[in-house]
């Protein structure tokens, strides 16, 4: 008589898990296996991961710590998992996300299909319009926090599957593996860097925050985009009281406001003459503050309370141009330079300059400098000759405008 696995899993979602998470990339784990490596035997490594899972003895390894700077500064801490443990997580997702996701909120935007960071910003734009006060606030160390008791009662709510919750609770108590080989055990959280996070994340905050403000501050409009959010106000004291109540509620939930990144901001513009310290705030590489703006006629100047790129946007682009060290890739011609950053630059300015798009002309401007140093150390002519480099490129800008992202919009002969 055949034996059957206790689990019934369909080999078809590890294929498709499998595909997902090559298509994402990403680095090795603690076995060191790349993607590339895991590919090369793909199908019966996927034969075995699907007999170990379906027979429930799937075991996740340590997840390895990885340090990346924050746009802020600072450093944080990523938990990496091997190729093999993103493909496990991926097929839970694929099994989860569909139960779960038809509960979550409208104004949840964090890491949800048919949600995006830009339709945040957006919204957030029409209620500074709309409302005079902002509470800004962020939950320190989200991820590295979450309660695994209030998380798994939230989970049960939306799924009696006994193979899902079990791999859940196993990944949740997945320790830490540091870069000198140390094992830390973790009680709470689940490491941002995992497939399944995100989701798990949301889950969470779903009844400790969304939910929460849905039945209690019907009127008070928000949107959260995973451990950032945002409430607006009719009044500052309206303000004052529903961030004190929220600082009680993310406590009640074993989580906490992040002291600095937590605040009351009032959006200033020309129909708003009042004071307050704060006017401005960041959400999603946007800095929102009172900017000057023209009507639709272009007859009369007003004050706008509006978003652009941030500071520490634009300072994380122009870092990355930096790094691409154009100026020294002479062995490439401009067109090889246009296809190599031209999707990087376009990224930028579909995202960047959807608002307030003449706020990237200093990265632009930064970008084209780079060129002026490649043209003068590619060519002879124009070697320790840098208004010659200048109107070398101009030219070009001025005959053929698109051969860069950016060349077409602002000024494409801004290169000085």
């Amino acid at each position: 008589m055949k034996k059957t696995k206790p689990f019934h899993l369909p080999k078809q979602l590890f294929v498709q898990a499998y595909k997902l998470v090559k298509a994402n990339a990403g680095t090795a784990g603690v076995d060191q296996q790349s993607i590339e490596a895991f590919s090369r035997n793909a199908k019966d490594n996927l034969y075995k991961l699907w007999n170990r899972m379906s027979s429930g003895c799937y075991f996740p390894p340590p997840v390895k710590a990885v340090s990346i700077p924050k746009k802020t500064g600072g450093e944080r801490v990523l938990g990496i998992p091997t190729v093999e443990d993103r493909i496990a997580q991926m097929v839970v997702k694929l099994i989860l996300e569909p139960e779960i996701e038809p509960h979550f909120l409208a104004d949840s935007y964090g890491y949800r299909p048919n949600k995006s960071a830009l339709a945040a910003v957006g919204i957030t734009r029409k209620r500074c319009w709309q409302y005079d006060w902002v509470v800004e606030f962020d939950i320190k160390g989200l991820f590295d926090n979450i309660s695994h008791e209030l998380l798994m009662k939230a989970l049960y709510k939306h799924t009696k599957c006994q193979w899902v919750i079990l791999c859940i609770k196993r990944w949740l108590t997945a320790p830490m593996q540091l870069a000198d080989g140390t094992i830390i055990n973790r009680e709470t959280g689940t490491p941002q860097g995992g497939v399944i996070s995100p989701l798990l994340s949301n889950l969470f905050l779903h009844y400790a925050f969304d939910k929460w403000m849905q039945q209690h501050y019907p009127d008070i409009p928000w949107c959260r985009y995973a451990d950032d959010g945002l409430l607006h106000c009719k009044t500052q004291m309206q303000a004052r009281y529903v961030l004190d109540m929220l600082a009680e509620r993310f406590k009640s939930c074993k989580l906490q406001l992040h002291p600095d990144k937590t605040k009351i901001v009032y959006c200033k513009d020309s129909n708003r003459g009042g004071e307050c310290q704060s006017v401005s705030f960041d959400f999603l590489g946007f800095t929102f503050r009172p900017r000057e703006a023209v009507n639709r006629q272009n007859k009369w100047r007003f004050t706008s309370f509006t978003p652009a790129a941030s500071k520490a946007s634009m300072k994380a682009m122009r870092a990355k141009v930096k790094r691409c060290r154009i100026g020294r890739r002479t062995e490439l011609e401009l067109r090889d330079i246009a296809k190599m950053c031209n999707p990087m630059l376009r990224g930028w300015i579909n995202y960047y300059g959807t608002y307030h798009g003449s706020g990237l002309e200093a990265v632009y401007r930064h970008f084209n400098k780079t060129l002026v140093t490649w043209a003068m150390r590619k060519y002879k002519k124009l070697r320790h000759r840098k208004m010659k480099a200048i109107e070398f490129l101009g030219a070009i800008a001025k005959e053929n405008p698109t051969l860069f992202a950016h060349w077409h919009r602002g000024r494409p002969g801004a290169f000085t």
